[in-house]
């Protein structure tokens, strides 16, 4: 059975936090700057002192650090797929042979799958914390404040920021109907364990109510839009205006302080 209590991604979880107080618009730009830049880090260390960084924001921003090592247990499957990758097709100093597949396990392949496996693993942390820390609709106006310069080329800033909000708003939706359907499938006498052949087999019952589920749901919405008269984002105005306050100035530069010297490092 496929345990999706463990997925928070997408979810908001509301707290008094400093951090959760902080403008989206803050957020969005450190989060952003530290994925952009843990692209270009080559130097594993720096990738370790990263996570424990983002760690420390989980225990600031009165989150537990196991809902961030919880969350990652779901995504087990591409650390191994990963790992076992590098692990076998990088080349360098072979420390071990398989005769029978003509396979070699090298120093440098354990050694890359290790630096790529956290790099995954970093990046879905930093999008985990974006969403349990900021509320979809101060994510939708943050996104919209960020993407408002672009207007002049005719670019459709509330349309993306309302199309990213939904999308995320969605994934917590969904991973509940997608239980709801495998315990109602599991009700019925369908089996979720044993070879892989039968696993994939057991996937087909629930993809296909949910794929049903899903456009049933963005169909509910849209004519929901359509009832409140929604007509796109021109000439619409904001409830709550967002300002930049000290304190986001004061997180944006430490940020920047933070990265350069990790960017010199890594």
């Amino acid at each position: 059975m496929i345990d999706l209590s463990t997925i928070t991604l997408g979810q908001y979880a509301s707290r008094n936090s400093w951090v959760h107080r902080l403008d989206p618009r803050t957020k969005l730009i450190v989060m952003t700057a530290f994925m952009v830049f843990i692209f270009f880090w080559n130097h594993i260390c720096t990738l370790i002192v990263s996570l424990f960084l983002m760690i420390s924001v989980y225990r600031i921003s009165g989150l537990s650090p196991c809902l961030a090592l919880r969350n990652l247990r779901s995504f087990f499957w591409l650390f191994i797929f990963t790992f076992i990758v590098h692990l076998f097709f990088t080349e360098g100093r072979i420390i071990f042979r398989i005769p029978w597949l003509q396979w070699t396990i090298t120093e440098q392949g354990c050694c890359m799958g290790l630096f790529y496996t956290i790099r995954i693993a970093l990046l879905i942390i930093l999008a985990n914390l974006l969403t349990l820390t900021t509320s979809p609709m101060e994510l939708t106006d943050g996104l919209e404040c960020l993407f408002s310069p672009l207007k002049k080329i005719r670019f459709p800033a509330h349309e993306i920021a309302m199309m990213i909000s939904i999308a995320l708003r969605f994934i917590p939706i969904l991973l509940e109907e997608m239980d709801r359907i495998q315990k109602a499938q599991m009700s019925r006498g369908a089996r979720f364990h044993g070879s892989w052949i039968r696993r994939i087999r057991s996937i087909i019952p629930i993809i296909v109510p949910l794929f049903v589920s899903t456009f049933r749901r963005a169909n509910d919405l849209a004519l929901a839009m359509d009832a409140r008269c929604y007509r796109g984002g021109e000439n619409r105005s904001s409830y709550q205006v967002l300002i930049m306050k000290k304190q986001d100035w004061l997180v944006i530069a430490g940020s920047g302080i933070i990265i350069v010297p990790l960017s010199v490092w890594g």
